[in-house]
């Protein structure tokens, strides 16, 4: 175990833990354990030290601001009302800037009040002028939702705040298109609501002064580069009625934020970078769940649907789940408020009914005090949950990243992380959530039994001396740019002019929608030739959902999105829905349907698919001698094939069937790699053994790239050969697992000395001998993980990493 206790010097490059300038709530229990005990007695709880590392972040004073003169007197005594007396520095700075024309971001630190620095600007602005407009967005309607709140609590006459999504009643919608001047929405409702409806909502639009965009570092991937194009949207709307809006971007520390938002709204953006706000001490712990006992035998596996953590069968350490839970029930017992973040909604409600079973088999009656927090909840029951956790009636909440964004709950003395959120920028926001009112607080990160987790427990400077990576979006996707451009075609015809707003590829795009017959070129630019507006899903999740519905009762229990579904929803998979096992009758893809029935079977499925490959260009690539790395397009074509069914206690393979479902085909981007067959040799992997070296270095190149880049592992896919038809080598192929890509494949191309050398001592490190969860084994592996050749996978990496430049 190691232990850091960096300067604030040495801490610049990663985000810091704030607190918010505002008056918290702070009500609720006395005083409990200062976080190195309570650390100090979670670790003497069991045998062995789980603790890998403890960095201490140190506390720091906040650095106040005048008010700008330009903000009216009655908007500063609002403010001092609820809590802020004075802005921060970073916030007086922001506000001077996008006061004065310019486009900004601010990127600080989880509760460093953010929403204070475009609020004081815009809010300025509509009492100055009567006619003028705000828009708000975020990227989910809770998020929403709350800033309503903080902007109606001020009580401000004229402002006339309002929510417009998909849940604000249509009697409603008129009065707001009319009359409110802060509109709070989502890019969805942007892109499916007020930009079609452009003409209704030309008054607001024709006074738009501020655009706001919270958040703006979820904006990633697929979904981003449609928000990008959502953006320019709305900006060409802007300009046909005159109007030219300031965008005030507010994100978590992320690297290079300026760059991220220039890239997501067109602009030339300013950042704010220089976290001005007081902090609380934070001792942030890196714990690794224990080995199970060797003479403990094969454990009873839980399905993947009900933990939430991976479905090998021969798992080596304890559930992350499992060690949350029972974290979590001590720091209970403790009198400690705790939050703990879970990856998935299942996985909440399995941390806090374990959490509640353990505190009432110590205490009845203690379990009370813990609840569960996800998605799904109504509007009203996640108010409750939040007023009682603030006000010390809840002691424990396990929930999803839910309450990452910028939900107004601050305040905590700990916060448990189950499992690496998938980017550094997300576990500062979490574990921020820790500290009240200034004080010291714990955060400790759990870690699952798989690669990533186990490198970053064992290498703390990758989270606390490395820099937050940057959000990854491309809007020259062509896959996205196309559907993006035909619907602005629908809105107003294209003209020449629109080709720089949408930039690189927007010509081409077009030329190939007029030849296939969506628009048709006219003197005065290019028109939409359909009655329907066309159909682009915003979040890129593989198509329409498939509804889950109960043959015998015709009750929808719940959605799959469209890409999961041959993997979950095959004929005879088990289907968890609330911790109810029900088994596939029936998977109709044409009408997007899955009847299933009622059954708690003694075996679990596990949906085995064929990949193929074929390289269709390459972009860039560097020639190292017997080592070549390709950046590139690729075809990708798979299909689900069979599915296992194992037994749940023993793990014994019952049987294999086969399924007949149609192949699907992916046009993306991938990084790949290739080797001579002489170095291999040389390297001393046998010929028979290459397969199983490049299948482990693959499975363990996609665990490791969520280091790198903005993404999850399920973002990427992968496909080794000991010969490829395209390549004529051995080569390791990772690609995007969205059309068109989503950026990950560059940012692996660009890192990829990096990316490969953590993936190398990732494998190196782990104390298995032959390959297990923590290295090698991947949860998505359609060939069962088999074969796999670890101590082949170390040489192979060897070789690439002797030859390829850094």
């Amino acid at each position: 175990m190691t232990t850091n206790d960096f300067s604030s010097a040495r801490h610049t490059p990663h985000p810091d833990l704030e607190s918010s300038p505002a008056a918290t709530v702070s009500a609720g229990p006395g005083p409990g354990p200062s976080p190195a005990d309570l650390l100090r007695r979670l670790r003497a709880r069991g045998a062995g030290d789980p603790v890998t590392h403890v960095e201490r972040v140190p506390a720091r004073a906040g650095v106040p601001a005048p008010w700008p003169s330009w903000a009216p007197v009655e908007l500063r005594a609002a403010f001092a009302r609820r809590g802020a007396v004075a802005p921060w520095q970073h916030q007086a700075e922001a506000a001077n800037l996008a006061y004065e024309g310019e486009h900004v971001v601010v990127a600080t630190g989880t509760a460093s009040g953010k929403s204070l620095a475009y609020q004081l600007p815009a809010l300025a602005t509509l009492l100055a002028d009567p006619r003028a407009t705000v828009l708000y967005l975020a990227p989910t309607k809770a998020l929403a939702a709350d800033q309503l709140r903080a902007v109606a609590a001020l009580e401000l006459e004229g402002v006339r705040p309002a929510c417009y999504d998909g849940d604000t009643p249509r009697a409603e919608r008129e009065w707001i298109r009319r009359h409110s001047r802060f509109v709070l929405t989502n890019p969805d409702m942007l892109h499916h609501g007020i930009l079609p409806g452009h003409a209704q909502w030309s008054g607001f639009l024709r006074r738009l002064a501020y655009v706001v965009i919270d958040e703006c570092h979820t904006y990633r991937g697929v979904f981003g580069s449609h928000v990008a194009h959502v953006l320019r949207r709305l900006r060409r709307q802007c300009a046909r009625f005159g109007a030219t809006p300031v965008f005030v971007l507010a994100s978590a520390t992320s690297g290079d934020p300026a760059t991220a938002a220039g890239r997501l709204t067109g602009l030339p953006v300013t950042a704010v970078t220089e976290d001005a706000s007081p902090r609380g001490g934070v001792t942030f712990a890196l714990w690794e769940p224990p080995l199970l006992p060797p003479d403990s035998g094969s454990p009873t596996p839980v399905p993947p649907q009900a933990t939430g953590d991976h479905d090998d069968l021969h798992q080596v350490r304890r559930s992350a789940l499992r060690e949350t839970a029972d974290l979590l029930a001590d720091t209970v017992a403790e009198g400690v408020r705790t939050l703990a973040f879970v990856r998935s909604r299942k996985g909440a409600e399995v941390v806090a009914a374990n959490a509640r079973r353990s505190l009432d088999d110590a205490v009845p009656g203690l379990g009370d005090r813990v609840a569960a927090y996800r998605g799904g909840y109504l509007r009203e029951e996640r108010r409750e949950l939040e007023r009682a956790l603030l006000h010390g009636d809840l002691l424990g909440l396990a929930s999803t990243n839910a309450l990452e964004l910028g939900v107004d709950l601050v305040g905590l003395d700990a916060v448990l992380i189950c499992g690496y959120p998938g980017t550094r920028a997300s576990l500062w926001q979490q574990a921020g959530r820790a500290g009240r009112s200034g004080q010291e607080a714990l955060a400790v990160l759990v870690a699952r039994d798989d690669p990533l987790d186990t490198y970053l427990v064992h290498h703390p400077e990758a989270i606390f001396g490395a820099p937050v990576e940057a959000t990854v979006l491309d809007p020259a996707n062509p896959y996205v740019l196309a559907p993006q451009l035909a619907c602005a075609a629908v809105e107003a015809p294209l003209t020449p002019a629109d080709l720089a707003l949408f930039g690189d590829g927007a010509k081409e795009a077009i030329d190939e929608l007029v030849a296939a017959g969506a628009l048709r070129q006219r003197p005065t630019g290019w028109y939409w030739r359909h009655r329907e507006r066309p159909e682009v899903d915003l979040r890129g999740e593989g198509g329409a959902p498939v509804a889950v519905v109960e043959s015998a009762t015709g009750r929808l229990l719940g959605t799959v999105d469209g890409g999961s579904s041959h993997f979950l929803l095959h004929p005879g998979a088990v289907y968890l829905h609330q911790g109810v096992s029900y088994v596939v009758d029936d998977l109709d893809l044409a009408d997007g349907c899955a009847l299933v029935h009622t059954e708690e079977p003694d075996w679990s499925t596990h949906a085995r698919d064929v990949t193929d490959l074929s390289v269709v260009s390459v972009r860039s690539y560097v020639d190292a001698g017997p080592v070549g790395m390709f950046l590139g397009e690729v075809d990708v074509t798979s299909q689900v094939v069979s599915y296992q069914r194992r037994r749940i206690a023993t793990g014994e393979v019952i049987d294999t069937r086969p399924l007949d479902l149609p192949t699907r085909e992916l046009r993306t981007v991938a990084v790949w790699f290739t080797l001579s067959p002489q170095s291999l040799a040389a390297a001393g992997v046998q010929a028979a053994d290459v397969p199983g070296a490049l299948h482990a270095a693959e499975h363990a190149a996609i665990g490791l790239l969520p280091l790198m880049a903005t993404c999850d592992r399920w973002d990427i896919g992968g496909l080794s050969t000991a010969v490829h038809q395209d390549t004529e080598a051995p080569t390791v192929f990772v690609y995007d697992g969205h059309p068109g890509g989503a950026g990950f494949a560059e940012r692996a191309y660009g890192t990829a000395s990096a990316w490969l050398r953590a993936t190398r001592d990732a494998i190196a490190e782990c104390g298995c001998e032959t390959g297990c969860p923590s290295c090698v084994q991947s949860p998505k592996c359609g060939n069962g993980n088999n074969p796999l050749s670890k101590p082949d996978a170390i040489r192979v990496l060897d070789v690439v990493l002797a030859n390829l430049p850094e």
